[in-house]
């Protein structure tokens, strides 16, 4: 591929695949040396460059020099200096090197990783800026606005638009402890799947109950039921009760699935007519009448908002499982970014947002309401990433014979 040319990518290949960029020193003497890679570099401390330093491993990338750059690569342990501004990421070295040196950045795996697949994306910056430039100015829709208002209209429209828009996924790969709950991932807006990883690293879906709840509030009863308060008149709490009991059901009391037999305790019900379906161990008819909701093997969750954690059933003791959930987008600097295929979509939503918010434009606003919402279903469109060959594919499946 060419090398960066004044276009939109800014990084050669060995900036993006490999997270390195290699400086050949021509002038003797030099210190100073500036890397461009799109992600800023960043220090623990000003002393972290020390590898015996405790925020050594805050660093997000490692510096090497060597006399020829190719396999002979040394790493630099004398005292630098890191500063980020328009041009790049300048590292200013302790000892000066002489003419013939190559100097390397080497990013970190999951600072490299981080970089991948960001052309899709436009950060909110960007978006702001473009903005002010095409929307903003002497004869154009706004004449002027402050820069805070634009920045606050685009961050709420990165907002609404993760929740059902961008379908900004995020996952976590856990596992079910003894206590039977984990915590609620710190950026959690909604879930949106819950499932479970087999030997296989195929996953089963886990399905919300409705058989238990988690009661927001447990206050301890007297023995004639007044709630007891202590010493600073607020009502004294106890773990729930709710809790502890659905922790130590054994699940297949619900399902039927590995419910042992009095002559057998050592059968399970994988096969529902038993090993003989007119036998003594014979388990015909032990399921009718079952609600389908509960009869399945993948178990259940439910939502503890009160303690912030994900309950589950008996079942999964010791399962991986796999959360999934959507965030509003603005957590965490990573985040605020935009598919670029929404890009016209967050204009819009700016646009719509300053002209009905302002006395002067107010009747202007149903017109670009509409702009608005064309754009931003132009975006789930595109979003959607429906394929053809994904469509005929659906379409031959509905036509097969179903088999025993």
């Amino acid at each position: 591929m060419p090398r960066p040319d004044g276009g939109l990518i800014t990084e050669t290949n060995l900036q993006y695949y490999a997270g390195a960029q290699i400086i050949y020193t021509s002038t003797g003497g030099t210190t100073a040396y500036t890397f461009t890679f799109n992600t800023a570099l960043s220090m623990g401390s000003t002393t972290s460059w020390n590898p015996s330093d405790s925020d050594y491993g805050l660093n997000n990338f490692r510096i090497y020099t060597s006399p020829n750059g190719l396999g002979s690569w040394t790493e630099y342990a004398t005292a630098y200096t890191l500063l980020n501004n328009s041009t790049g990421s300048i590292i200013t070295l302790g000892l000066a090197q002489a003419v013939g040196i190559y100097v390397k950045v080497q990013l970190k795996e999951t600072a490299v990783e981080n970089n991948y697949g960001s052309y899709e994306y436009v950060s909110i910056k960007d978006i702001v800026n473009n903005f002010i430039v095409g929307y903003v100015g002497q004869d154009k829709l706004i004449p002027r606005v402050n820069r805070t208002d634009v920045i606050f209209h685009a961050k709420r429209g990165l907002q609404e638009f993760s929740y059902d828009t961008l379908k900004s996924i995020k996952s976590q790969e856990l596992s079910v402890p003894p206590n039977l709950s984990v915590i609620i991932p710190q950026d959690y807006v909604n879930y949106v799947k819950m499932s479970w990883a087999d030997a296989g690293g195929i996953i089963h879906t886990i399905y919300p109950t409705q058989l238990t709840t988690s009661p927001y509030e447990s206050p301890i009863q007297d023995n004639q039921g007044e709630i007891v308060q202590d010493n600073f008149e607020d009502n004294i709490d106890s773990p729930s009760v709710i809790n502890e009991r659905w922790q130590q059901y054994n699940t297949s009391n619900i399902t039927g699935l590995g419910a042992a037999s009095s002559q057998n305790p050592t059968i399970w019900m994988t096969d529902w007519y038993g090993e003989n379906s007119f036998g003594p161990y014979g388990y015909y008819g032990q399921r009718y009448g079952g609600d389908p909701v509960n009869m399945q093997i993948n178990g259940w969750f439910n939502i503890d908002e009160r303690r912030g954690r994900f309950n589950f059933s008996s079942d999964l003791t010791g399962k991986l499982i796999v959360l999934e959930y959507i965030s509003d987008g603005l957590a965490y600097d990573l985040d605020t970014k935009v598919p670029k295929l929404a890009e016209e979509a967050m204009y819009q939503h700016i646009l719509y947002s300053i002209l009905s918010t302002r006395t002067a434009t107010v009747s202007l606003a149903p017109l670009y309401k509409k702009q608005r919402y064309a754009a931003l279903r132009n975006a789930k469109l595109r979003l959607s990433n429906i394929k053809l060959d994904e469509i005929v594919q659906v379409m031959r499946n509905k036509s097969k014979w179903i088999k025993h």
